[in-house]
């Protein structure tokens, strides 16, 4: 139970996101839809760093390649159709994951983290080197996607509260699906696997399987991020794979607490309204959004989820 999230607050914080565009401007609205995007990147890291122990580098490189999929699969002149590429967006993402998983994986430690780091730099070279991204300068989206039943448009990606609802529902669901694989026997397995993989395997487990899972299904959750960041900026470049998208989502999980799978949530909303925050008061933001980071590990060092357990913690 030691990784239980408080579902109460939980709730009440989800009931209050859902009642923000009925009382926000529209440029709060569409900074929260934007953080919610990167709440759900930061929780497809947490099940590989927190969860599985696989610190990764180049996580980046999936949230970057849905992102380009969308914008290479849609039409130019008129909307691509949202039932046919989410799921490619996500299965392209996710299968870039399981066939740099399948060789990444037999490394460990700092020699992990650096061959991830180098993948992702292929890709992210990939789109910027060669006419299939756009080069440096990127690839508009032209149209939103649109999501038809039968004739009808369910919700308009275009409008800024109906993207926010999917938003709020994406991560939610992301949420949701993250915790039931946290009680789940694969879940127990990959804790397991993080606290003593040599015993792991000497129980007869197939450490390898459990990880490439682990491994492409976080691809698979960045991806959906980065295709849901693809319909908020009309835009993508090679920006989104490079080496410090990789380190800002690895700050969010850290910032709000490794392991602990609201805390990824936590992290992406302090980082991003950090980050916000300071912009807006000097050019030099990254200063003192550095000297908060930097107190919040030494001082905090379980994250932002650990603020409740210390206070509930009795006082010597």
């Amino acid at each position: 139970m030691k990784h239980s999230p408080p579902w109460l607050l939980l709730g009440l914080a989800a009931l209050a996101l859902a009642a923000f565009p009925l009382l926000g401007q529209a440029f709060y609205v569409e900074l929260l839809a934007k953080v919610m995007i990167f709440a759900i990147f930061a929780m497809s890291l947490q099940l590989l760093a927190g969860v599985a122990g696989l610190v990764s580098l180049g996580h980046a490189a999936w949230f970057g390649i849905a992102a380009y999929t969308l914008v290479l699969m849609a039409p130019k002149y008129h909307p691509a159709n949202l039932w046919i590429t989410l799921p490619a967006a996500v299965l392209a993402a996710a299968a870039a994951a399981f066939v740099v998983g399948l060789l990444v994986l037999r490394t460990r430690g700092i020699y992990f983290i650096m061959v991830t780091l180098a993948f992702a730099q292929m890709f992210y070279f990939v789109f910027h080197d060669t006419g299939l991204g756009g080069g440096s300068d990127g690839v508009y989206l032209n149209f939103k996607p649109e999501a038809r039943i039968a004739g009808h448009l369910l919700f308009d990606l275009g409008n800024s509260t109906h993207f926010f609802y999917v938003s709020l529902g994406a991560m939610a669901a992301v949420f949701l699906l993250l915790a039931a694989i946290r009680r789940s026997p694969f879940g127990h397995a990959l804790d397991g696997m993080r606290a003593n993989e040599q015993r792991m395997r000497a129980l007869g487990f197939p450490v390898m399987r459990y990880q490439l899972a682990a491994f492409t299904l976080a691809g698979g959750l960045a991806g959906l991020a980065g295709y849901l960041a693809a319909c908020q900026f009309g835009f993508v470049n090679p920006e989104l794979l490079a080496w410090h998208e990789s380190g800002n989502v690895l700050l969010m999980v850290i910032l709000g607490g490794l392991g602990q799978l609201h805390g990824a949530i936590l992290g992406a909303f302090a980082f991003a309204l950090l980050q916000e925050g300071f912009a807006s008061v000097t050019r030099h933001w990254q200063l003192p959004m550095g000297v908060v980071i930097v107190a919040l590990v030494l001082f905090l060092p379980g994250g932002l989820a650990s603020i409740a357990a210390r206070l509930r913690r009795p006082r010597s």
